[in-house]
């Protein structure tokens, strides 16, 4: 049986640099000894060492620490160890005391090869990366970003364009096999790996530790209840608003606190416009095709934000919605519009509620009543009124039901000289503004401003439409 030594180095290494008597002992003890250098062909002085820049042999022997020894008997490794430690290079070698000169240990340095991004340049270099997406060559003077927008895959702002390199960097961010199917996408009914998830989260501009989340969200999309297709299609506002509670939220950077619903936080803008951009590119949910809607509305793009979860006295979201607390979670709500509620007066509960009361019954109309869910944004201040009232979350919905409960005989159809309305032989009932379970309640926003808002869904909410989905985050 053979020996057979590989030593991986770089001269900008101190570790590298102390072993060089010892590469010679080696070299002179048996004639084979293979030195890769990954920055210095000339490295180490005295040996004919293999030229590694390109650092294709340092990935395929899977080098995370110069230098590394490796031993190989009949062309299978043997043993390794990584920086100097003078008893096991003697283990390895078996030739006996090594360097006697030098210190009995020493660490290594990080290979180059597992400098930060280089992992997955040097897959997509040598090896074989799980993708299966069609690759469309770029050639100059060709734009990478024009031609994501010539090719319809933006959503009117510019993409990230996804290079190989860069969704498989994406998919670092999940253990999920790239080719799972995660299901089929509406309108078109298209089938929806993992890997195309990936892509179309690079071209929305998230970082790989967001995709669990992104993930969980077209999970929620595709749940049958939350009925994607008819939230696309229809001619109102509507589209899919994201909330995220739990570690993740924190553990992503999202934004819970000031402008929560606004631009300027990363995962909160790129996680929902990567939902959209899947039903986009994967689904083929276009405006003017199937996407119908008459105005739209600046959700369509993104409308993702995290709870804010800082009061333990608050039930957040998800718990609320089935999930074990501590776990993460994402709730989907199929979302169509903001209405502000600024009140600087009411300093009750009771006063506060009904105040909440008169925004939520304008949503879609003052007189719909029954079709449509919403969703409460409170903030920290409007909060605090409830909190120091001892109002808890369950108390504040059961206020906001009873306080949009209003005679028919302002909802018929001619009340207040408007035409539109409920029939007229319900003026003597009252009617409630919201189904029961339609009313949601979230905490969000920065800590000074007395106002909150509401966020009506779509004009068909509920069991014949579409409800909130709540999907738990994978690790």
């Amino acid at each position: 049986m053979s020996a057979h030594f590989v030593v991986v180095a770089k001269r900008d290494c101190p570790t590298c640099d102390l072993v060089q008597p010892v590469l010679h002992e080696i070299a002179a003890s048996c004639a084979g000894l293979t030195v890769y250098t990954q920055d210095d062909p000339t490295f180490p002085a005295g040996l004919d060492a293999i030229d590694d820049r390109s650092l294709e042999q340092s990935w395929r022997l899977g080098i995370e620490t110069v230098p590394t020894l490796i031993r190989f008997e009949d062309d299978a490794e043997a043993g390794r160890t990584a920086g100097w430690d003078r008893a096991e290079w003697s283990r390895v070698t078996g030739l006996g005391l090594l360097g006697a000169d030098l210190p009995d240990f020493q660490p290594g340095c990080g290979s180059k090869s597992v400098d930060p991004g280089m992992p997955e340049i040097l897959e997509v270099a040598f090896g074989e990366p799980p993708l299966a997406a069609r690759a469309i060559d770029v050639h100059a003077p060709e734009d990478e970003h024009e031609l994501c927008f010539s090719r319809g895959w933006s959503d009117g702002l510019p993409v990230v364009p996804p290079t190989p390199v860069r969704v498989l960097r994406m998919l670092k961010g999940t253990a999920r096999d790239p080719q799972e199917i995660v299901g089929v996408i509406p309108p078109n009914n298209a089938l929806c790996t993992v890997e195309k998830i990936a892509i179309n989260a690079v071209m929305a501009g998230c970082k790989p530790e967001y995709m669990p989340v992104v993930l969980a969200a077209v999970e929620a999309a595709l749940e049958p209840g939350f009925a994607m297709h008819g939230l696309l299609c229809t001619t109102y506002f509507s589209s899919p608003m994201v909330v995220v509670n739990g570690p993740v939220a924190r553990r992503i950077g999202m934004n819970s606190g000031v402008n929560a619903l606004g631009q300027g936080n990363r995962a909160n803008a790129s996680i929902g416009r990567a939902l959209q951009l899947v039903i986009r590119n994967v689904g083929g949910g276009v405006p003017g095709g199937i996407d119908r809607a008459t105005l739209g509305w600046p959700g369509k793009y993104t409308l993702c934000f995290a709870e804010d979860e800082s009061d333990p006295d608050w039930q957040p979201l998800g718990v609320e919605r089935g999930i074990a607390p501590g776990a993460s979670a994402v709730t989907l709500f199929g979302g169509g519009g903001l209405s502000p509620n600024m009140d600087e007066g009411s300093r009750s509960p009771e006063s506060l509620a009904r105040s909440l009361a008169m925004t939520l019954n304008s949503i879609g109309h003052p007189k719909l009543v029954e079709c449509i869910d919403a969703f409460v944004v409170l903030s920290p201040e409007h909060c605090r009124i409830f909190k120091e009232g001892g109002w808890d979350k369950a108390r504040i919905k059961r206020a906001l039901m009873a306080a949009t409960v209003r005679p028919g005989s302002e909802l018929v159809r001619g009340a207040g000289g408007v035409d539109a309305g409920v029939k007229p032989e319900l003026v003597r009932e009252a009617m409630p503004k919201f189904r029961e379970g339609g009313l949601n309640v979230v905490r969000a926003g920065g800590g000074a401003g007395l106002m909150s808002a509401v966020i009506g869904g779509w004009m068909a909410s509920g069991p014949r439409g579409s409800s909130p989905v709540t999907k738990e985050v994978e690790a």
